[in-house]
């Protein structure tokens, strides 16, 4: 991956590292607050239970002890105001006290008998009968009028009348709902904080991978020595820049061995290959008579036909390995086109076929111009050995989603069955061919190798099809398959 077809941040794998990292923490941050605040809400409501508890007792003790005269309802309800000014969890800031705490005395048959609190009381003394509240069990009471409940704590007195005591738990709301806007800025503050840090972290390190997969992007047939930047750490990134430079390193050397191989061969099977041609040659100028000279003519052809399989052969092996060997250079297709068209006209007529040039102009390709000159006098010879007699050929030569395509198509009786599923492979041909079978492979292998396609089909009306895709001119050639495999991403 090239840094001009990087792809978008929030595209990138260090963002999604991020990104799920970040959810992880910030999924266990929030599940570790629900238990704090629980257990803040409980330890609260234990402190509130335990104030109201004792203070309930007192003001008990207290009405017990107060003669039932006169001053009775004012000492209680002095002691009563007193207690409310001690209510825990209260807002300092608040001047008023008596609307978040009540005092009651109700009477053995449920009469109002003292109130201490905000309003007459009545709305609340209703709550109560409606709500039985077991003494020295504190519980919530929803006062109508009140949007926030009472916490209540009730007990009985000799005289038979019950003593309630109620908090609201709106000072307790008030303490944990500061807690959770705390809270929850705290959490928003350290989960942006440590996505930051994944992310910055995250991508430096992936940077190096970045920077391994440029390199090995660029590493085609024409610089097998190049290799990969390493790093001074020795963690997982430095022991993969090490491990594909020591594939590279057997790469190079089975690439080698292979040239070595195929030359060797070459050699010796062309030296004395040409060596009876120009034997068969020098006979054939002696040769006087016409019956004499047709076997040297024949066994010259045989000959030319053994070199073009074996130099198909090699080129075919060697592109299979990836290791086909390419002498790039700007090539304008349309003009090479018209010049093999020309060149091949005479010889289609001759055997009764037509030939149709689209080509939408010049087209320039970097490529090497012996391979590709090779490659589309297979795609004429292909015409040639397989049509019959008042076929057409239809060559098109156009741009499709900025790469160049070229298509050659007739009306002849198209692929058979057979062998559809095996067009590119070596050695394949129909039963009416005279071939060796390897036109397409090597047509398929000059392909791959520019890092292109080749696609063949039969047409629904008839004919067969097959299409060339090659890459325009860049400023960068086209990656071979090794790079492409150590440059995916």
């Amino acid at each position: 991956m090239s840094s001009k077809t990087a792809k978008p941040i929030m595209h990138s794998a260090a963002w999604r590292i991020s990104l799920w990292a970040t959810l992880a923490f910030a999924c266990g941050t929030m599940l570790v607050f629900v238990f704090l605040h629980r257990f803040v809400a409980d330890d609260i409501q234990r402190r509130s239970d335990a104030w109201l508890s004792g203070e309930v007792e007192v003001l008990a003790d207290v009405a017990e002890r107060t003669p039932k005269n006169a001053l009775y309802d004012r000492v209680v309800g002095e002691v009563a105001e007193l207690a409310g000014k001690e209510v825990p969890n209260r807002d300092l800031s608040e001047s008023r006290s008596n609307d978040s705490v009540f005092f009651l005395q109700a009477g053995d048959d449920g009469s109002l008998k003292l109130w201490v609190g905000a309003g007459t009381g009545e709305a609340n003394l209703k709550a109560i009968q409606a709500h039985r509240i077991v003494p020295d069990h504190p519980t919530d009471l929803h006062v109508q009028g009140f949007e926030v409940p009472f916490r209540v704590a009730s007990t009985r007195i000799d005289d038979g009348s019950y003593i309630y005591l109620g908090l609201s738990e709106r000072d307790e709301l008030r303490v944990l709902g500061s807690l959770r806007v705390r809270f929850f800025l705290l959490w928003l503050l350290l989960v942006l904080f440590g996505f930051g840090i994944v992310f910055f972290t995250t991508r430096r390190m992936l940077s190096h991978v970045r920077r391994i997969t440029e390199a090995a992007s660029r590493i085609g047939h024409a610089d097998l020595n190049a290799r990969v930047p390493t790093t001074e750490r020795n963690d997982e990134v430095g022991h993969l820049a090490l491990t594909l430079n020591r594939m590279l390193d057997r790469i190079e050397s089975s690439i080698h061995q292979l040239h070595t191989i195929t030359d060797s061969l070459a050699h010796d099977l062309r030296s004395p290959l040409t060596a009876i041609r120009g034997k068969l040659e020098m006979s054939l100028s002696a040769a006087t008579q016409g019956e004499q000279a047709e076997p040297i003519v024949s066994a010259i052809e045989e000959l030319d036909r053994l070199t073009d399989f074996l130099n198909k052969s090699l080129d075919v092996a060697e592109a299979k390995a990836d290791a086909l060997r390419l002498t790039r250079s700007e090539i304008d297709l349309d003009e090479l086109l018209r010049v093999m068209t020309d060149l091949y006209e005479p010889s289609m007529a001759e055997k009764g076929l037509k030939i149709r040039l689209r080509s939408v102009g010049s087209l320039k390709i970097e490529a090497d111009e012996a391979l590709i000159h090779r490659m589309i006098a297979n795609l004429f010879d292909n015409e040639l050995k397989h049509l019959h007699a008042a076929c057409t050929v239809t060559i098109r030569l156009q741009m499709e989603d900025e790469a160049m395509t070229l298509v050659f198509e007739d009306d002849g009786p198209g692929f058979s069955p057979e062998v559809m599923p095996h067009l590119f492979e070596r050695r394949v041909k129909g039963r009416e061919s005279n071939g060796h079978g390897l036109g397409l492979a090597f047509i398929d292998a000059v392909a791959r190798a520019h890092g292109g396609t080749v696609t063949a089909c039969n047409r629904e009306s008839g004919g067969a099809q097959i299409t060339v895709t090659l890459p325009v001119a860049s400023n960068e050639h086209a990656r071979s398959p090794i790079a492409a495999m150590l440059g995916a991403s």
